[in-house]
């Protein structure tokens, strides 16, 4: 029988190459699958990160003792109305004024109570409570940021006390301006709002700039009157609320440099009483107390420094008193306290990223902070 060698050795090639076209189709499959090893060496799934559940800290009311967290479970949309008091049998404290959730834990500030609750972040027990005393005076707690292993807390005795996460003991207490009001890590720094807002009308307009190697305030950045909200973006810069002096000085958003540490631009063209940033999105909002256009929320490219729109919500529903915002993280939903004209029950507002409300969760009385529990 006569072989044809060059025929045969065609439908080999063109065999193997079926094969190995297969295989790679079954490799890409599974590669988009992306595993990892477990600590038995196991491949597992590895499942993208989402929000679990929402904490919503409501301030209360000044000097009532009513503040509260409420939790919001995204898996299954159920709410606890007041969960520090039914995990601890006790009330959280006076004025809530800041929280901030890093690593298994949850650190919340009172403001009048002069307090720093330290609380698990998923049953909520209380681990620590840390008087913020000097003496028998209150130092009023104002705003709590971590970065790199520590807690910075700014009080409104002009002091930021650093705290080791581990031993939850102080490290260092380090004097900064005029009663702080927030307090963000970023770039390697710690920036610190100098507001004086209780030195009125001689208000500081300072940003302290601490190393948190040495623990030192470094310099102090001019600002407007009255600095607020302190956030990043991606681009080297840091985003400010100077809030003036509710009078002829404006309340204005400004934007520092992080490398030269100066103020680089002042938005004129509308004023701003707090904000978020995801992305390359702010989400800036104001509230006129002194008129009747009531609250607006619009929306800046921080790329570009620009205005995207002044009207962030489009399907013409309406925020009664705009009192906190936050973008969850991974579903990139925007969340916007209302206060409801400050002494009812708030709401909490879940909007789609193209301003159409989705849902809505009753909060306590003015929900000042929103903070997401990821997976």
């Amino acid at each position: 029988m006569k072989i044809h060698y060059k025929n045969l050795l065609q439908n080999v090639q063109t065999y193997a190459l079926s094969w190995s076209l297969l295989i790679f189709g079954i490799v890409l499959i599974f590669a988009s699958c992306k595993k990892e090893p477990d600590d038995n060496n196991n491949i597992i799934p590895v499942v993208p990160p989402k929000s679990s559940a929402i904490y919503v800290l409501n301030q209360g009311s000044f000097s009532s003792n009513n503040a509260s967290v409420t939790l919001y479970n995204l898996e299954d949309q159920s709410i606890s109305p007041d969960y520090f008091k039914s995990q601890n049998n006790r009330e959280l404290g006076d004025t809530g004024s800041d929280m901030c959730i890093y690593g298994s834990k949850v650190y919340i500030v009172t403001n009048v109570s002069s307090q720093l609750e330290i609380v698990d972040a998923v049953t909520f027990k209380s681990i620590k409570q840390i008087p913020f005393f000097n003496e028998q005076v209150p130092q009023q707690p104002s705003a709590v940021t971590a970065y790199e292993g520590k807690v910075y807390v700014c009080a409104y005795d002009g002091t930021v006390t650093v705290f080791d996460t581990t031993t939850l003991e102080p490290i260092k207490v380090i004097k900064v301006g005029l009663n702080p009001d927030a307090i963000l890590a970023a770039y390697g720094k710690i920036w610190v709002s100098n507001s004086g807002g209780l030195n009125f009308p001689d208000y500081d307009k300072t940003v302290s700039v601490i190393d948190p190697v040495t623990l030192t305030e470094t310099k102090k950045i001019e600002t407007g009157l009255d600095p607020y909200t302190l956030q990043a973006d991606s681009y080297g810069d840091i985003y400010v609320i100077s809030r003036g002096n509710y009078s002829d000085v404006k309340m204005r958003l400004q934007i520092i440099d992080a490398a030269t540490q100066k103020v680089k631009h002042t938005f004129e063209d509308f004023e701003a009483m707090n904000f978020t940033i995801k992305g390359d999105t702010a989400y800036v909002y104001n509230y006129d107390y002194f008129g009747s256009n009531g609250s607006s929320i619009m929306m800046i490219n921080v790329k570009t420094e620009e205005v995207i729109t002044s009207n962030f919500i489009t399907d013409g529903s309406v925020i009664e008193t705009v009192y906190s915002i936050a973008v969850d993280p991974n579903s990139n939903d925007v969340f916007i306290g209302d206060a409801k004209g400050f002494v009812n029950q708030g709401m909490v507002h879940c909007y789609s990223n193209d301003g159409k409300l989705k849902y809505s969760f009753k909060a306590g009385i003015n929900p000042v902070a929103i903070k997401f529990l990821v997976k």
